[in-house]
Order: structure tokens, then sequence, then C-alpha cells
């Protein structure tokens, strides 16, 4: 469904003056900022274990193939590096990128103002700051893990009209 909404145009793939009529894959539309800001078209959410774009599109929306919009509402351009990995693959993943996981990743400390708290990573040297917090190598992957299950969803009541304006702008297209 997502793609085939997309525009065609001419393309000479071998050189040789022959044109064919394919569809234009480099073709984007994005959200203005002032809808990816109002809160009320959207629900957070958090992915769970073992849960796929099209999982979620399914329950959400009734429909598997509406799991493009889960995925352009995220800017999430690459679903096997932008989206959360199960807990086998992760497991796999921090054993394949560290020789020793429990290992020093960076160490943090905390900096408030008023009522905000935030973590500041102060890299893996802490002679200046001795009551750093470690973070190990495991940690920060799973801090990483933890930021891509928090997404966002369009409100399935927007779902109808979101697909129509999508069609419009694809329709706009000049290549």
């Amino acid at each position: 469904m997502y793609f085939e909404h997309f525009p065609t145009i001419p393309y000479d793939s071998e050189g040789n003056g022959k044109f064919k009529s394919v569809k234009n894959l480099l073709r984007r539309v994005g959200l203005a900022s002032k809808v990816k800001a109002n809160a009320m078209f959207f629900d957070t959410y958090d992915v769970k274990n073992g849960e796929t774009p099209e999982s979620i599109a399914f329950k959400l929306y009734g429909d598997s193939e509406l799991h493009w919009i889960i995925m352009l509402m995220n800017d999430i351009t690459d679903r096997y590096h932008d989206w959360p990995m199960s807990e086998a693959q992760f497991l796999q993943f921090v054993n394949d990128k560290y020789s020793n996981p429990d290992g020093t990743h960076h160490y943090e400390i905390s900096q408030s103002s008023g009522d905000t708290s935030k973590k500041i990573n102060i890299g893996t040297d802490n002679t200046d700051y001795p009551t750093a917090t470690l973070i190990t190598n495991f940690e920060h992957e799973q801090e990483e893990q933890d930021k891509k299950r928090k997404i966002r969803l369009l409100d399935p009541s927007f779902v109808t009209d979101f697909v129509e304006e999508f069609k419009i702008l694809m329709k706009e297209s000049i290549i």
C-alpha cells in the first residue's frame, strides 16, 4: 500500500536512451513540525519485546499494511537499526559488539536545575569526578534500546485523513 502511491518517473537504468517508468523511491513526505508537536494526534507507546511495526499497526489500526504510518511518525527509515531489538537479538548484539559487556562504557554525573535533572556523560575517566556513576557497555546499550522503545502512535481516529493527505502530497511530486 505504501509504495503504490509513490509517483512514477522515467528512468534509463542502462544509459542507452531507453527509459522505463519506475517508482520514485526517493520521494519523501515529511510531517509538519506543528503536527508532530500536537499531542492531540498521538499517543505514546512502549514497544514490547518482539513487537514489529506490522503487529502494532494490526493491533491499533486493524491493518498491518499501515505499518508505514508508525515508521513515518517516528522518523524510522531503517527498521533494522532504528527499531528496538527483541531481547534475544539485543543480547546477541551486545555480545557481538563488546568483548566485555560489563566493561566500562563511560561515567555519568547528575546535574540539577530547579525541577529538572539531567545525566551528563563525562567520558571514561572519572578522576575529576570520583563519585560519578559507572555505566557499563550493557547498560549503555540498554538505555539506547529503551529510547527506541518509546514511540508515538497516530490516534486511530486520524488514520483515514492521514492516509488521504499522504496520497495527495505524493501526487504533488515534481519528479
